[in-house]
């Protein structure tokens, strides 16, 4: 007996050596390991098993390794992956030597503190870097502000598309192989949808990581619990009514009698993220976090990354708040929460949004104030993300109206405008953004969402038929607009399916995630990107200049509406500028460029992406370029057009 508790202690003791990936085996307190070569920017793993038990793993424990290497010496936190098991997710950010060592806050537990190691960082060659960008390291804020990079100086534009449900069982992983020819249509799977987006040319996915409380039962998708806190407000299961209760609309907030129940957000396996509350029904237990739930986006998100894709990864939904605010230590329970996530995923290529904060209603939301103070206080317990990604939120207005600036919000370092307004308006948040001292990068991540017919989304109070060619229009001309109104870190692309109806379950108000994926309008980002990045990246260094237009607005066009209006962004030199006309657009002249100077004018497609032949004017005295023609020979637009106007050396 004695020998076969020996022989089980050396097994688990190989088992460990397997798992620890950057160091083969260590045995406690502190002896260090063989090295091993990795790639920069290559996730590696270093596991390590508790010795001692603890009431919960999840909250009882904080554990870590100092990370030393060329120009870099942080402290990077595991989490708990279930069990006794702590894991500890780090890359390499630069090539050279590289250690390690681990510690916690029980400093007695020999099985998580006192672990050392060393490891050996090579860089990816061209070639390789060129099969996926993410080998061109983490994707951060570009050395002006304005725009963002990966690490290597490369710029990295977001071209994104709203999932916000793909991290569910919505989007299943099959761990198979999709064909090259896919088109997307029932039984779609996680690796098909990414595919067929990759083909398209996006690079980016917005996905929100758990939706506590949310699951098809015999409640509302929005509903109070006894004490009249709100459990949720959720999107709804089309043809899953629940007789006699009150809901109201997930995005606007508009009430109805007899309303559906919420859509299921399990995992493929049926895993919830947190176990529910024993002392509040239908209530997360936010103390108690599922690993099991967890592991199954973790397949999601290396695969992103194999792809070359760099995910907005949100924490919750806004609607969780109330009740994780009423029953539970708001503060120190989302901190931990949200560092659970930056501990899980902070050693991918991601952009990290703190909230998914789509609309403020006082009954289904906490406010901005009180989100603030709970990252706030995350920063201060856990400092910021150690591989330095960008930081931001999905918003309903503007992040800077919601949060203010700098110290106001020091954890956020990338601004955003969404959901409301969805027209013209929004140019004016972020212009406003893009003025801010110090420079942050923007973005607009909730723009016109094709297909969807909602009173947030209509221009001028218009609802085309989905994926008409008005209806692709406006998602067009919201892209555009965004980029050219200081949105310079990118553009998120949206329709209907946001929630993703899926497999088994009727469409409704939002139809199924295949139908959306088909829609004309997610064709055009690849065209916005080689519009942008026509210059390589020179685009980072344009200011606005839609005030330099004599027409930017077209006589009558709507300020809720997507007609009529121009747009211009110029260096500071004058000499590289582009330009956006949508529909119905007055042919302008512009001011401010080097008088006397030739430029040659190339007009850009949009909806197919062809430049035209460039053509040469010439600025007069004061500098103003009298633009020929559009393209169909009209001074007023009968569509939209792209243009790049480029000093003549």
């Amino acid at each position: 007996m004695n020998r076969f508790f020996k022989l089980l202690s050396i097994l688990k003791l190989l088992a460990l050596c397997a798992v620890i990936a950057l160091v083969g085996c260590t045995t406690p307190p502190a002896n260090t390991a063989a090295q091993h070569q990795i790639h920069t920017w290559q996730m590696q793993e270093i596991v390590l098993l508790a010795e001692k038990p603890y009431q919960n793993y999840y909250t009882d424990v904080d554990m870590w390794v100092q990370l030393k290497g060329p120009g870099f010496d942080k402290r990077v936190y595991g989490f708990w992956d279930g069990d006794k098991r702590f894991v500890v997710r780090v890359v390499a950010t630069k090539p050279g030597q590289w250690t390690w060592q681990s510690a916690s806050n029980h400093p007695d537990d020999a099985g998580l503190n006192g672990h050392t190691g060393s490891f050996t960082a090579i860089e990816w060659s061209a070639a390789e870097k060129k099969q996926n960008p993410n080998r061109q390291g983490f994707v951060r804020v570009s050395q002006n502000g304005r725009a963002l990079e990966y690490a290597d100086g490369t710029p990295f534009f977001m071209l994104g598309d709203t999932w916000l449900a793909g991290t569910t069982w919505r989007l299943p992983f099959r761990n198979a192989p999709t064909s090259d020819d896919y088109q997307p249509g029932p039984g779609i799977g996680f690796e098909d949808a990414v595919a067929f987006r990759k083909k398209q040319g996006f690079n980016s996915v917005s996905m929100i990581a758990a939706f506590p409380n949310w699951d098809a039962d015999l409640n509302p998708s929005t509903h109070a619990d006894e004490n009249g806190i709100y459990l949720r407000n959720a999107w709804e299961k089309f043809g899953y009514d629940v007789a006699g209760g009150q809901g109201t609309d997930a995005s606007g907030g508009v009430s109805y009698w007899g309303s559906f129940t919420a859509k299921s957000m399990r995992d493929e396996y049926g895993h919830l993220p947190f176990a529910m509350s024993a002392e509040h029904k239908g209530v997360s237990d936010f103390t108690r976090i599922n690993p099991a739930y967890f592991k199954s986006l973790d397949r999601k998100m290396d695969y992103l990354s194999q792809q070359g894709f760099v995910p907005l990864l949100e924490t919750v939904r806004r609607d969780v708040g109330p009740s994780w605010h009423a029953y539970f230590d708001f503060n120190e329970t989302f901190a931990r929460y949200t560092q659970y996530l930056i501990a899980r995923y902070g050693a991918t290529n991601i952009v990290f949004s703190g909230i998914h904060l789509d609309w403020i209603p006082q009954d289904f939301s906490l406010s901005a104030a009180q989100f603030n103070e709970a990252l706030t206080y995350h920063l201060k317990k856990y400092g910021p993300p150690p591989f330095n990604q960008p930081v931001t939120v999905l918003i309903d207005r503007s992040t800077y109206e919601a949060f203010g600036h700098a110290e106001q919000v020091p954890w956020l370092n990338m601004h955003s405008v969404g959901n409301k307004p969805r027209d013209h308006r929004v140019s004016s948040a972020l212009e406003t953004q893009f003025k801010l001292t110090p420079a942050y990068p923007t973005i607009n991540f909730e723009p016109y969402y094709t297909g969807w017919l909602h009173e947030i989304n209509k221009p001028a109070g218009e609802e085309p038929p989905a994926n008409s060619a008005r209806d692709n229009y406006f998602s067009r001309a919201q892209m555009y607009g965004s980029v050219l109104s200081g949105g310079l870190s990118g553009h998120v692309h949206g329709t209907a399916a946001y929630d993703l109806t899926s497999t088994g379950e009727p469409a409704g108000a939002r139809p199924h995630i295949w139908d959306a994926l088909n829609y004309q309008s997610a064709t055009y980002m690849q065209h916005l990107q080689a519009f942008v990045l026509s210059e390589g990246r020179r685009y980072q260094d344009l200011l606005l200049a839609s005030d330099q237009m004599s027409v930017r607005k077209a006589p009558g066009s709507p300020e809720d509406g997507l007609d009529g209006w121009s747009y211009m962004m110029r260096t500071a030199e004058k000499d590289f500028a582009l330009l956006y006309f949508e529909n119905k657009a007055v042919l302008p002249k512009l001011k401010g460029f080097v008088p006397g100077k030739t430029y040659t004018l190339n007009w850009f497609d949009p909806i197919n992406g062809q430049w035209q032949k460039p053509l040469s004017i010439s600025a007069d005295s004061e500098g103003t370029l009298s633009m020929p023609n559009f393209p169909h020979n009209e001074q007023i637009a009968s569509r939209d057009w792209a243009a790049k106007i480029l000093l003549e050396r």
